[in-house]
């Protein structure tokens, strides 16, 4: 009697415990990117890039399938609200800053990242300082790093003009509605060839921050779920690849 208890007791230890652990699996999170080539972006309705491919071949090596479906595709100022707040969210690809740090649980990185200043060459704008920003009109992802970046340096907010997309302020800096666009540096060319400029009449102007591309997870996820997907990341990292040294490497190549 005594033994079938204790056997009893075992099981439903066990499957008490497979629960905790379903209920901490990747399926209960909501992923969410932005359209930002050629880190995510949708193509004949597949969301494809060097994050998403990353994110789909990390979750594999974790026996834990994130398929292409379940990312949802949110202009960038939505999907950081909705990341902040939470519950269960997963938001990239993310600028990870000093200001962001506390807000988010990360794993990463994706790859490294440069938000730079764009701007017209026959315009002939030199910025040797901060300083020199204040008498331009620079453009913006409203909620993106770049923005953030700009505010940092004291630049009044009359003089930065926000937009919920990129085509947008494509469209902005080539009828010279702003002088300047601060955003990452390949998505910002990608933006601009999309929309048939010549990315040859545009310069980087100024360097805001070099930093590194990460999978910013809403606070309430717990550390298991995000050390599992950190796991995988770097797995694929490690795994050999077919065309480069690693699988990382085929990801990156097919983008870059």
């Amino acid at each position: 009697m005594l033994i079938s208890r204790l056997k009893t007791m075992l099981l439903m230890g066990l499957l008490l415990l497979g629960n905790h652990v379903n209920s901490e699996g990747l399926d209960k999170l909501t992923f969410i990117t932005e359209s930002y080539p050629p880190y995510n972006f949708e193509n004949s309705g597949i969301l494809r890039g060097i994050s998403v491919d990353l994110l789909v071949a990390a979750a594999q090596k974790v026996s834990q399938p994130v398929t292409r479906n379940k990312i949802k595709l949110y202009p960038w100022a939505r999907g950081y609200r909705n990341a902040v707040d939470g519950p269960n969210i997963v938001l990239f690809a993310t600028t990870r800053t000093e200001e962001r740090e506390p807000l988010f649980k990360w794993a990463g990185p994706i790859t490294a990242t440069r938000i730079v200043l764009l701007a017209p060459k026959a315009s002939n704008i030199s910025i040797k300082s901060p300083e020199d920003l204040k008498k331009y009109k620079i453009a913006a992802i409203r909620d993106d790093v770049g923005e953030q970046l700009v505010v940092a340096l004291g630049i009044e907010k009359g003089k930065i003009k926000s937009s919920a997309n990129a085509d947008s302020v494509v469209k902005k800096l080539a009828n010279n509605k702003v002088d300047m666009w601060a955003y990452e540096e390949n998505v910002a060319r990608w933006f601009i060839k999309k929309n048939n400029l010549n990315n040859d009449d545009y310069a980087t102007v100024y360097v805001l921050k070099e930093a590194e591309l990460y999978y910013a997870f809403s606070k309430d996820v717990s550390d298991t779920v995000v050390a599992s997907v950190q796991e995988g990341i770097d797995k694929v990292k490690a795994a050999p690849g077919k065309v480069g040294k690693t699988l990382y490497d085929d990801i990156m190549s097919e983008y870059m």
